[in-house]
This record gives C-alpha cells, structure tokens and sequence, in this order.
C-alpha cells in the first residue's frame, strides 16, 4: 500500500511540498539569493536560521512573483503567518501593578509616575544573552503599545496582537529597511540581520516601529565637546534648530541628526570586545579619544557632583516627559499611570528600557531623582518575588543621577497618532534632538 503524504502549495511559487517543510520554504523566500541551500528539520516550525534559494530549492526553475522578484504585500503576508510570539515571564497581575503597591507604599515624600502596562522580557541562557538586549527592549516597548494603544495594536505586526520573537522581529527589521526605513543604518549592517547575533540600539528599533507609522522621536544626550561629533556622522542631517527648556529654566539648542550616539555605540559591538564589527568599534574609539583630548583638562579639576549636575539634564527630561512638564496633579496620591510610552534607554554597552521616574524632596526643598528602570539582564522570576514582598526591589528597579557614569545616552520613545502617507515618508529619515550636558 502506497503512503499518501500531506502536501501543501507554496503561496509564492505554487510548488508543492511537504507540510512539514511549507514554512520554512515559504520563509526561503525572504532571503538573498545567493544563499546557500540548508535543509530545515522536518519538525521544525518556528522561523529558521537556515536559508536557501527558491529556484535551487525547486529545482524547476519555477519563480514567483514579477520576474522573479517577491512583492513587500506578499513578504508581509508571509511573515505575518509565519512569525512566532515572543516567549516571556507572565506575572499575575502584571509586573507594573506590582511596583505601583511598592512605590505607594514608600515615604510620604515621594511621587513616583509610570507608564501603563509593560511586561518584562528578559535575556535568555544560550539564546540571546551578551547580545539581545536591543530586542529585548524592543519587546518591552511593543508589548506596551500593544497593551495601551489600539491604532498600535492594529498597525503593528500584520495585527497578529502579541509580540513577535526576536527572529521575526529581525524580519520585520529588514522589511523596514527594504521600505526604505533608515537607510544609512541599514547600509552599515549590509541590509540583512536575520538569524545574526549582532547588537542593535534605539535607530533599529525606531525604524521598525516607524515602519508601523509609529511616530517614534529619538533624544541624545552627550558633553557640548562631542556636539560637532555627533553632527559629522555619516548620513546625519543637520535641520532647523529648536530649543529645547530644562528644570533649571536653561535654554538649549537641539540640532536634529541621525542618531549619532546609537550610530557608534550600539552597532555591532559585542560585550566581549571589538572582534565582532571592528569599524564600529573603531569609529567608537575614535569618539573616545576625541572626547578625552579635550576633557582632559577638564577632569583633572571636575568632580562627581559636577558629573552629576550635566546629566541631571536626562534626568530633568525624563521628569518632563512624564509629567508633561509638571502638569500633572499628584493630589493625595503618591503614584500617578501616564499615557506615556516607556523609554528605551540606550547606552555604551547595553540598553534598559524607563518605564517611570520617582521624586523625593530633601529637608532642603531639593528634588531627588531615581529613574524606575526594567533591565533584560534580570530573571523575570526574581524581579517579581522582590516586588511581591517588597524586599530589595529597589535595587531591581531605581536608578539615581549618581548610577549615570557614561558620557552619552540616547532615549526613544513613541508619540500618540498613526502616520499618514505623507508623514510616513519624513519618518523614513532616522533624526534626533541633541541635548547638551
């Protein structure tokens, strides 16, 4: 007796083949066609690293598509039906809801504000850990939109409603990039990341949710020496200047440039060293020592408390941003939910995501403030169990002017609205506001 094996029809070329290996042919299709051919595990249904070309696959010469050349309506079809739902931590009532009891339990001098709901995705052992905390906090700023925002929810991945793994969201990163979303960042990984270990930082994750039509806004931050630094990165597009109001009523002047920080310190460089980009690394290098030469004076008399005031610059940024600019009214109580997105919170060596800000005022009148930070590199589990007895949480979650020990940062965050055609164009265009320290 003859066994009948169940087939299916590829929905580009028409082939037909065996279930079992449908996806991973279909997902064939995304990748370069000069790729070698690696044959998938025949139970293997989640995205696959492997690649192959479809015209060696068939064997037929049989192409899809115009000409051979795969429409984005149909890439995006396919990866929709194909992307796998990220794996995380779940806490019972939400992790949010968790530190709001502690920040509401803590000293009648405090005011703490956060944003809504945010789950908690932590690097994986033998997965992405030393590399995918970009991904990470991509993840923890799309579960937010997804949660809090219904244009997003909508708009974001094919409106599947979760949040993808860190496969498909490489995929989706590239079919920004092949729509044209930052362009220079996309040259500088050769237009391809899929099934790679290499870092990314805030410009990626901007240029994926842009390419949802998320207005997403990009700030750096960084000493006034490193200013004509930022501005000479390649790709960089200097336009009209705006200025921008701290806590301390100083005005300052916020040319728009493509990211420059991110440029540098997230592409590429690999916590073990420079082996894995050494042209990133490089161009970091060179930023160091630039920075240095001409700080080197300067340290020799500056203090911690000087360092500090510079970068109360973010922390004052942040405040505003929560509270649009102090316009919120605690009344009696002491935690306040904004609308505000989280923040994704890049730096040299690794990212973290803000997902509030906490005010303590001093005998003095003084305001003092912790960033309330969610980092991939802590055990979801852990995290929780400190929150839920309200024992050594702190150390988890704030983070004073005094923990700000790097020269540069840069934040990204996501407006309200969805684009529109027009918009959608200017957002292809990866710009920052630079605030001086």
């Amino acid at each position: 007796m003859k066994m009948v094996m169940d087939s299916s029809t590829c929905p580009f070329c028409h082939l037909s083949l065996p279930s079992s290996q449908l996806q991973w042919h279909a997902n064939s299709h995304f990748d370069d066609d000069d790729a070698n051919y690696h044959s998938p595990p025949a139970s293997d249904n989640r995205l696959d690293t492997a690649s192959g070309d479809c015209n060696i696959w068939c064997g037929d010469g049989v192409s899809g598509g115009d000409n051979g050349v795969w429409k984005m309506d149909e890439k995006i079809s396919c990866l929709v039906d194909l992307q796998r739902r990220g794996e995380f931590y779940k806490v019972e009532k939400g992790l949010m809801e968790l530190l709001r009891n502690c920040l509401e339990s803590e000293a009648e001098n405090s005011r703490s504000i956060l944003s809504g709901y945010v789950d908690h995705f932590q690097s994986l052992e033998f997965e992405d850990v030393g590399w995918g905390c970009g991904w990470r906090n991509t993840q923890m700023l799309s579960s937010h939109l997804l949660a809090q925002r219904p244009e997003a929810r909508e708009a974001m991945f094919g409106g599947s409603g979760f949040v993808p793994d860190i496969l498909s969201l490489q995929r989706w990163l590239e079919i920004a990039w092949e729509r044209g979303f930052d362009a220079p960042g996309s040259d500088q990984f050769n237009h391809a990341i899929y099934g790679s270990k290499k870092w990314i930082g805030a410009t990626e994750c901007a240029a994926l949710l842009r390419s949802f039509g998320l207005r997403v806004r990009v700030v750096d931050f960084g000493p006034k020496e490193s200013e004509a630094l930022y501005l000479s990165v390649h790709g960089s597009s200097v336009g009209a200047k705006e200025l921008v109001t701290t806590n301390d009523g100083r005005k300052r002047k916020a040319p728009n440039t493509c990211g420059p920080m991110d440029r540098y310190v997230s592409r590429g460089v690999a916590q073990a060293g420079c082996s894995q980009d050494a042209k990133s690394c490089s161009s970091l290098i060179r930023i160091r020592d630039t920075v240095d030469k001409e700080n080197s004076g300067d340290r020799a008399v500056s203090s911690s408390a000087k360092q500090n005031e510079g970068h109360q610059v973010l922390m004052d940024f942040v405040w505003n941003y929560f509270s649009h600019k102090d316009t919120v009214q605690f009344g009696h109580k002491r935690v306040l939910i904004s609308e505000k997105t989280p923040l994704y919170f890049q730096h040299d060596g690794h990212s973290r995501t803000i997902v509030g800000i906490q005010v303590k005022y001093q005998r003095s009148g003084t305001p003092q403030y912790n960033l309330l930070v969610l980092d991939p590199a802590h055990r979801t589990a852990a995290l929780e169990r400190s929150l839920r007895v309200k024992v050594g949480w702190q150390k988890f979650i704030k983070r004073g002017v005094h923990t700000l020990k790097k020269p540069q940062y840069q934040l990204c965050y996501v407006d309200p609205g969805i684009a529109g055609e027009e918009e959608m164009e200017k957002l292809k265009t990866i710009d920052s506001v630079f605030l001086e320290f």
